[in-house]
């Protein structure tokens, strides 16, 4: 029987089935909550799957919340310090460096032991994080936590593979590489000490990185046919994923073989396998080259 559907569209119940299963399967019977990454690229599906995974983890009485690592961006003025200060790159939001990963594992914390807890929300309309009373309540301790993210489980490069510059942008606006080491520094510190909590790694392998632009601007091209005022043309949508491109083709070649669980996916998003590591060996303290 079709689940509810606030579930739709998105990945087939027989999917979604099989992936819950594999993931409690691999989840540690004695320890509550279990904390779960839920990794893909821009538009790959990520928050759809993880919406669906906690509607069917909740049909089996497995208490669910799910996170959004975009959620714990830091707000535009935040950002702007941070140009000031550090590197230009980092007024726009989305690589690591630009989420508040303290206000993160606080939350993780409260959802241990301190529920009734509010979750944090990002208005990306607004760029900047909603006041605290509109914030998304959690009433009881959840047990099973899905954080999904465009970056999350994503190792560090080698200081080596830092050096050539991916794109056009790291060409002319970062041409020292300061601010993709520093976005580096901060993968292999803050972030990396997250990962390490994961008691499972759920990765969906896109196609390719080329494949990305395309589903990134489909809600664009929706926007732009409404005259939304803040969607961007596709050069300006090319600009954005820029910021993205490096990390986003290093997660393509080193996430499947960190990840307990690999969806993987076609040009149109259908599933194409969903592939079990025996044992993930999930290291995010190593710098990958």
């Amino acid at each position: 029987m079709p689940r509810d559907a606030s579930t739709k569209p998105g990945y087939d119940d027989a999917t979604v089935d099989a992936v819950l299963d594999a993931l409690l399967a691999r989840l540690p019977s004695r320890r509550a909550p279990w904390l779960v990454g839920l990794s893909g690229l821009q538009g790959s599906g990520k928050s759809t799957l993880a919406r669906q995974l906690a509607a069917a983890a909740r049909q089996r009485g497995v208490a669910t919340a799910v996170l959004a690592l975009d959620d714990f961006y830091r707000g535009r003025r935040e950002r702007e310090t941070l140009a000031r200060t550090v590197h230009p790159l980092f007024a726009t939001r989305g690589v690591p460096g630009t989420h508040d990963i303290a206000l993160l594992a606080k939350t993780l914390d409260a959802l241990k032991s301190a529920c009734p807890t509010r979750v944090p929300r990002f208005d990306k309309g607004r760029d900047t994080r909603l006041p605290p009373s509109r914030w998304r309540r959690i009433a009881t301790s959840p047990r099973l936590v899905l954080l999904e993210g465009w970056c999350v489980g994503v190792p560090p490069q080698s200081t080596r593979a830092l050096r050539r510059p991916v794109n056009a942008l790291e060409r002319t606006e970062d041409a020292d590489a300061h601010w993709r080491a520093t976005v580096n520094a901060h993968l292999g510190a803050e972030y990396a000490a997250l990962w390490r909590h994961f008691d499972a790694l759920v990765v969906l392998a896109a196609p390719s990185f080329a494949i990305v632009e395309r589903w990134r601007d489909e809600p664009e091209q929706r926007l732009r046919a409404l005259g939304a005022p803040r969607a961007m043309s596709p050069a300006a949508l090319r600009r954005f994923l820029m910021h993205y491109e490096r990390l986003s083709r290093h997660a393509l070649r080193t996430l499947p073989a960190l990840a307990d669980i690999v969806v993987t996916l076609d040009a149109k998003r259908r599933v194409r396998g969903i592939r079990l590591a025996r044992q993930a060996a999930r290291s995010t303290t190593t710098a990958v080259p």
